[in-house]
């Protein structure tokens, strides 16, 4: 997901990335298979994983955005990372491997119709509707069980992230009038960042 302008939060959940380690990979966009295909599940927790959220971290803050999965820079593994803000301003740093969304109630599913973007679909935004709370259950970076609640954007986040690793990206969702404005919203606009060209 990208940024978007809001305030400097005032608490944060999580810890800061050693972003000294790491190196930012160009992003891939809207055509790329990787992005179009479920992930493969983790089964190791080392070295090659950690590097791998290494470069997921510097490449996500490179780029602007407040959340990154592993296919968004080619790699076919199901791992996201994220520095999301929540409604209440509260800064959420972490990763999560393996992640698994899980089912609302209907009591649960108030919908919140607020923008959305993508940097894999640069330059762009639509409305797009998602519950405005999200429980993303998955592994830590060294495979521990894990349990990620969001309110707000950052429900938004965790939804839009899994959704990557599952296959699909945010325009994928939308009406086909809606995608097609998204896409030529993208066709008008130059992306901020080193994007790996479709062949």
């Amino acid at each position: 997901m990208s940024e978007e302008q809001l305030e400097a939060p005032q608490q944060v959940i999580g810890e800061e990335p050693d972003t000294s380690r790491g190196t930012v990979r160009p992003i891939t966009v809207v055509g790329n298979p990787v992005l179009h295909h479920p992930c493969a599940t983790v089964t190791e927790f080392g070295p090659e994983l950690h590097a791998l959220i290494d470069d997921m971290f510097v490449s996500m803050y490179a780029a602007e955005g407040v959340g990154l999965a592993a296919n968004q820079i080619g790699v076919g593994q199901r791992v996201f990372v994220y520095d999301c803000p929540d409604d209440d301003n509260v800064r959420h740093i972490g990763v999560v491997v393996n992640p698994v969304l899980d089912e609302l109630e209907p009591s649960q599913r108030n919908l919140d119709d607020g923008n959305e973007g993508c940097l894999s679909v640069p330059g762009a935004y639509a409305e797009l509707p998602r519950p405005d709370f999200a429980v993303v259950r998955g592994q830590d970076r060294d495979g521990k069980d894990i349990v990620v609640e969001g309110t707000g954007f950052f429900a938004r986040c965790l939804q839009h992230e899994t959704d990557h690793l599952n296959g699909y990206l945010y325009i994928d969702r939308l009406s086909k009038r809606d995608r097609k404005d998204a896409l030529r919203q993208m066709e008008e606009k130059s992306p901020r960042y080193e994007v790996v060209p479709n062949e």
